[in-house]
């Protein structure tokens, strides 16, 4: 056993090691400007996909399906059309069978094939999935971002209820997606420019950042315009060939030959995007800003 008396003797020796070891960590967090043991803060950020036109059920959908499914995400946007007319079998059959996993997370909106039915096919899908009664467009956030569902289907031209509910909403900056199945801006050649979105697109300008459209069966990135960056993702649908595109000068990209997504990374401030083939390549990447 020790000597109590030097036990004694060593004791300050060890208090004045241990102050200067709390001296030296107290100089460290002067010098760092920040607490050593307090969490730094992380930023947002969300991985959102995006498709339309391929809820056929063909191996190519299923392909398709299985590249988005294949890492963490956190929201899906489809963008219309469940085929061929959205029924409530096709939902069963050719939807929920090849995207059911992502029905939880699924941000949809209508498209021309399911909207005829939507009562009894589009609606009711939904609202079992969701718990609620699915609305015929709305909006969320998502890692900074104000997300718009919109539908190019219901009514939205000068007066109606869905371009005063849009207006209603956009406020300050620019830090919004809106989607819709229709797009504004189009090179396809079996479905091309849709004036009547123009109601929508002239409402968004100076408010949104992107806006994502299906519809033609091939993947599209249009160069700015109004400020805003169109993006085509309807090159989802694998049972039969996709929409050829004709030369045009307002296209930064085109691609009318590989089954593809849209995949996003938000962060507060920034886009990132990737049109993604079903093996997993790149086809085009881009980011834009937005000011919040």
């Amino acid at each position: 056993m020790e000597n109590p008396t030097r036990a004694l003797r060593r004791r300050p020796r060890v208090v004045l090691a241990a102050l200067a070891a709390v001296v030296a960590v107290v100089l460290l967090v002067v010098i760092l400007g920040r607490s050593p043991t307090a969490p730094q803060a992380q930023e947002p950020r969300a991985v959102v996909w995006a498709v339309g036109d391929a809820a056929d059920g063909s191996p190519g959908s299923i392909a398709l399906a299985a590249l988005i499914t294949s890492a963490p995400s956190d929201r899906f946007l489809y963008l219309g059309d469940v085929y061929a007319r959205g029924t409530a079998s096709e939902f069963r059959d050719n939807y929920a069978s090849v995207f059911g996993r992502l029905a939880p997370k699924t941000a949809p909106t209508p498209g021309n094939h399911e909207w005829p039915n939507h009562a009894t096919g589009y609606d009711p899908y939904w609202t079992r999935v969701h718990g609620r009664r699915q609305p015929a467009y709305y909006s969320f956030s998502v890692a900074g971002w104000r997300i718009f569902s919109l539908n190019s289907e219901a009514s939205h031209g000068a007066g109606s209820a869905q371009l005063r509910w849009v207006k209603d909403r956009l406020g300050r900056g620019n830090c919004r997606i809106a989607f819709w199945h229709r797009p504004r801006f189009s090179a396809g050649r079996v479905h091309g420019d849709q004036p009547d979105m123009d109601a929508l697109w002239r409402a968004l300008r100076g408010h949104a950042t992107l806006v994502l459209s299906g519809h033609d069966h091939n993947s599209q990135r249009f160069k700015p315009r109004d400020g805003i960056v169109q993006l085509v993702a309807g090159a989802g649908r694998g049972g039969e060939p996709l929409y050829p595109l004709r030369r045009d000068a307002r296209l930064a990209f085109g691609d009318a030959r590989e089954l593809a997504a849209l995949r996003l990374t938000l962060t507060p401030g920034r886009a990132r995007f990737a049109f993604v083939a079903a093996d997993g390549s790149r086809l085009n990447v881009g980011e834009v800003p937005c000011r919040a």
